[in-house]
Formats: structure tokens, sequence, C-alpha cells
């Protein structure tokens, strides 16, 4: 009766929620001469807070409307490619009136983003998106929220997930594909193109993997241990509830969004509170820059979703418990994941150096699987002073790590046009190293 409570609570809250919006909108009003009054900036302030910590958060839009290339604006698109139950691959189309540049566009390399589907929407990679439109042609695998899909629907599981990237990866030319997969989905991605290889398929030009849980057992962080803490059915009674009849996907067996949300908060409370404060000091004071960060990281940060039960539970198994991954027993659907199978594929592993979800040497540990890639074509990365969101976000991201990504994605796409004059260049560049800045 968990998530229907949530929800009763969420109901009875919300036109105080709602009222507390319509004070602090009337207290700041200029026009009225209650903003002039005594403690009004106090009050208003009370006021949105109470707001933003009760209201409730919906998917934010990707708002991707323009990405600056050479110094010009360039317009872009949000395409929906393929709609799958669980899952809309979405293909960001930059548009121009320049013939020469449009040529361009097309002959620049093509990249699927798998983002994760650990809580927050895909649109916590925004500035990951953003960045890659400079110099490719990008989809990105939008999930959906599991209230939102019909029991009719069926099950969703770790299988499926695998199945769903492999069916993208065909649909958009593995041949001539590059990968970049960011956090949960680097497990999953491996595995779908390692069947791929043992199946005698065509694999991807080249895989991206960044902060993602390959071996767990690698410098356990809070969440591993949280997952080994407990066993299976710990999970599977206390964070395993039905969806509410409010929702299409009624009845449906999920992980909820708002549990997520409050054991993210439960990480680091503290930062959270003091940053709740900032807010309000920065309402009361005026500064309404400060006021506006804030807002954009909670309308991203609160904004979650319902996770499928089975994929969830199947996870933590997986990935957290059993680590059948890097110990070579995983089998999906009759056929066991041998990474070492890959041959074709070049491969790219970012780590950030202070990363508290998954720890040095988790992701480094996908060239100890994928042994059939040469050296020449195994590329490590450690990001220093980064931690988790700062390999594929902000600053870091942008100054340091994409021109690496970008770099690399460049030396595979270049080596597949000319592959023999081409050859001893990327061999130098992609020589495994490590990098700090």
């Amino acid at each position: 009766m968990l998530y229907q409570l949530h929800e009763m609570t969420r109901n009875l809250l919300a036109p105080w929620v709602h009222q507390a919006q319509a004070n602090a909108a009337f207290l700041t009003n200029q026009a009225h001469w209650w903003s002039a009054m005594p403690g009004a900036e106090r009050m208003a302030a009370m006021n949105e807070l109470f707001h933003r910590i009760g209201k409730d958060y919906q998917k934010p839009a990707w708002d991707l409307h323009e990405v600056v290339i050479d110094g010009q604006p360039v317009p872009v698109a949000e395409r929906e490619e393929l709609a799958l139950p669980f899952c809309r691959l979405i293909n960001f189309k930059r548009h121009s009136n320049d013939a020469a540049q449009v040529a361009a566009f097309k002959q620049q390399p093509v990249v699927l983003v798998v983002a994760p589907l650990s809580g927050h929407h895909a649109t916590l990679l925004r500035d990951t998106v953003r960045t890659l439109l400079r110099d490719h042609r990008v989809y990105v695998t939008d999930w959906v929220d599991a209230r939102m899909v019909p029991l009719r629907e069926g099950k969703f599981g770790l299988d499926d997930y695998i199945a769903y990237v492999r069916q993208f990866i065909e649909h958009l030319g593995a041949s001539q594909l590059h990968v970049v997969s960011v956090c949960q989905p680097t497990v999953p991605v491996l595995a779908a193109v390692s069947l791929m290889a043992s199946a005698g398929q065509a694999t991807p030009r080249s895989l991206v993997m960044m902060g993602g849980p390959i071996d767990a057992r690698c410098s356990p962080t809070a969440v591993n241990n949280l997952a080994t803490r407990n066993p299976l059915s710990w999970f599977e009674t206390n964070l395993i509830h039905p969806v509410p009849g409010n929702y299409p996907g009624a009845g449906r067996a999920v992980y909820p969004g708002f549990l997520q949300h409050a054991g993210f908060l439960a990480m680091n409370p503290s930062r959270h509170l003091m940053s709740h404060w900032d807010f309000y000091t920065s309402l009361v004071q005026g500064d309404l820059d400060d006021a506006a960060a804030h807002r954009a990281f909670y309308d991203e940060y609160n904004a979650v979703l319902d996770m499928p039960a089975e994929y969830y539970l199947d996870t933590i198994r997986v990935v957290f418990q059993q680590f059948l991954l890097p110990r070579g027993q995983w089998v999906v659907d009759g056929a066991r994941v041998d990474p070492s199978a890959i041959t074709g594929t070049a491969l790219l592993s970012i780590e950030g150096e202070l990363d508290d979800i998954a720890g040095l040497g988790q992701t480094e540990a996908v060239h100890g699987l994928c042994t059939g890639v040469p050296a020449a074509r195994r590329q490590h990365i450690v990001v220093k002073d980064a931690g988790h969101y700062g390999i594929f976000s902000g600053r870091r991201w942008r100054d340091f790590v994409y021109p690496q990504v970008r770099d690399f994605i460049a030396a595979q796409h270049a080596d597949e046009v000319t592959p023999r004059r081409r050859r001893s260049a990327s061999v130098t560049a992609l020589r495994p190293r490590r990098a700090a800045g």
C-alpha cells in the first residue's frame, strides 16, 4: 500500500502546494503594495521553497532547439525514430540552408547514446547530447516511465533491455555506428554487442563506456555495498510496489520513482539541505541568478521515473550480487555473454577519479574482458577530480572528456573510410593511456 499512500498524501498536499506557489507570486509582484511590506521577501521565499519541495516534478523537456557549430547557431529538431513500449529511440536532427554544411553533416559519424534506466529520465544527458551534436549525428534511447506502460505490454527485464539495444543498433546499422553508454547501460550494451559478435553479426565501430559497473567488485561504493548487504528478497519485499489505478500502468510491479528519489537524497542529505537553505537565502537577498540555477538543477534531479520490477531485480542480481558478466557466467536467451568474441569494435572507457557510484576500476574492467580487441584500439581515461556526473556533464565533460571522445570516434570513422591509409595514425592516437585533467 506504500505507493497508494504516497499518491494519497501527494493529492492531499496538492492544494497547499499550489497555494504556496500563488502566495510566492503574489508577494513578489512589484505592482502590488504587499510586496513592500516588511518580511514580504521572507514570506515569499518560504512559500516558494514549500512549493518546490512538495510539487510533483514531470519529465523535463529535452529543450535542444539549436547547437552552436563553428560559432554559428544551427537549428535542431527532435524526431522519433522508433517507438517501443518501454523506450523511444529519438534523433536530434540538425538543419541548415547551406548545402555544403548539410553535406558535411551527412559525412559525420552516427552516434547512439544509450541513456541510463536508473531513476532519472534520459534528459539528464542533455549536456552530453548537446555537446555531441557539434560533430555527430546523434540518436538517444529515451526510456518510458514504467507506470505509463499498460500491463498488456508484458514484462520488461534485463534481457529485454539487451534486446532493445540490439534492435536499435541493427536499425541504425552496426557497421557505421558508434555507441556511447553512460553508467548503468554499459553492462547491457556490452552484453548486446558480445552476443552480436558471437552470432557472427556486424558490431559497432566503437564503444564508449562511461562510469559503469562492468565489474562491481572493484572499488565498491555505497551503491555496491547496499546490493551485497541485503538478499534479493529484501529488495523485492521492500522496494517493489504495484502502480496505483490512476496511471495507465496500473497493477504493474515497479521500483517507484519516489523511493529512488529518497535514496538519492539519503546518499548526501546535508548537501541537499544546505542547497535548499542557500536557495531560500538567494530568494530573500534577491539573487535571481543563483535561484534560477537551483531551480534548473532540481527540476531535473527531482524528476524521476518508475523502473520495471523485473529489470531492477535482474540488475541487482546479475550486476551487483552475482557479478555474472566479469565471471563469464551470464547467459541470455540460452547464449553465454562472451566479450572476448568482440574483435572489430574499438573500445574507450572513461572513469571519474572521485566517482562515488561506479568506483575506479569498475569500468576499466571492460578491457580485461574484451581480449579480442587489439590493444592499439583500446583506450582508458581517468578524469582527475571528477565525480560521477562530471564525466558526462558540465565543464570537465565539455572541455576535457569530450575532445578525447570526439577524436576517438573520428579516428574509427576515418579508419572505416580509408582503413589502410589511416591505420598507422589511428594506432598511435589510440594507444591505451591514463589521462588527468
